[in-house]
């Protein structure tokens, strides 16, 4: 109501410790649509490579934050990363590419590190970096959403959501680990009619990634699906990804319509398979 009143172009938001930030813009008819953390990683790391030098850069986010930070890496032609959840894992990224540093990471939970002041996660400096960002695009005739819409555009819609299940009771913890075994042991073959292409138990590890409880589920390039139970809460939690290839501006909307119709249709299958019965 406040945004409404003041007219404001963006509406910034930290926790209490300033360690996250949250973001709000103004849609044409009015309303406020509150960009998610993929969202703000996308513009900021877009920002920060194109504004930066170097063959020692390398960006970092975690396996359940969107890939498109990926694609960003490589059209810039710098290291990439996806680490733990965490963010003591993102600021340890780089130390897994000798000679490198660490240009940008971000996790889905709305951390981000812009700049290697701080070896973790910065509301207050993602802060800056996002006003600067909106307040040049508005100079531009533009908005952060129209950043948003030229990196799909160029590397294809990734649309991601969340699905979560929360457990009562006693038996809440073995319950969740009976949920995670089964995926493990006899994985789904397909999800919203996708074919399951490769199932990867992230418990025995893998390349760089430290052993830890979560299975990835890849459709393809279309899809993915990461599972794990909560560290801090008795609730059994899956990330999910859709991406489509470029399209370009013209059949931006359209896709943008599939690829979430496609993701809700994912999210279906997950909770059906996720009963703890």
């Amino acid at each position: 109501a406040l945004a409404r009143e003041r007219r404001a172009d963006i509406v910034l938001a930290n926790d209490p410790d300033a360690d996250r930030l949250a973001v709000a813009v103004p849609l044409p008819d009015g309303s406020w649509r509150v960009l998610s953390g993929n969202d703000v990683g996308a513009i900021l790391g877009e920002h920060l490579l194109a504004h930066s030098h170097g063959s020692d850069r390398l960006v970092a986010t975690t396996i359940v934050s969107s890939t498109l930070l990926a694609g960003l890496a490589r059209e810039a032609g710098v290291a990439y990363r996806e680490t733990l959840t965490g963010f003591k894992w993102i600021a340890r990224a780089a130390a897994t590419v000798p000679g490198s540093r660490l240009l940008f990471g971000y996790e889905e939970a709305l951390g981000y590190a812009v700049t290697d002041a701080v070896a973790d996660k910065d509301g207050m400096t993602a802060a800056l970096v996002v006003a600067e960002l909106a307040a040049r695009a508005k100079a531009e005739g533009g908005s952060l959403l129209d950043r948003l819409d030229a990196i799909e555009a160029r590397l294809g819609v990734h649309a991601t959501a969340q699905w979560s299940l929360r457990l009562e009771g006693n038996g809440a913890a073995s319950a969740m680990a009976a949920v995670v075994r089964r995926w493990r042991s006899d994985p789904p073959t397909s999800l919203a009619g996708l074919a399951v292409t490769a199932v990867v138990d992230l418990a025995r590890g893998t390349g760089p990634l430290p052993a830890t409880d979560a299975v990835v589920v890849e459709l393809g390039t279309t899809a993915r699906v990461v599972l794990r139970p909560s560290g801090t809460e008795p609730k059994l939690k899956a990330y999910l990804e859709v991406r489509s290839p470029p399209t370009g501006y013209a059949a931006l909307a359209a896709e943008r319509a599939r690829a979430n119709e496609l993701l809700a249709a994912v999210r279906a299958d997950v909770a059906a398979l996720c009963s703890p019965s």
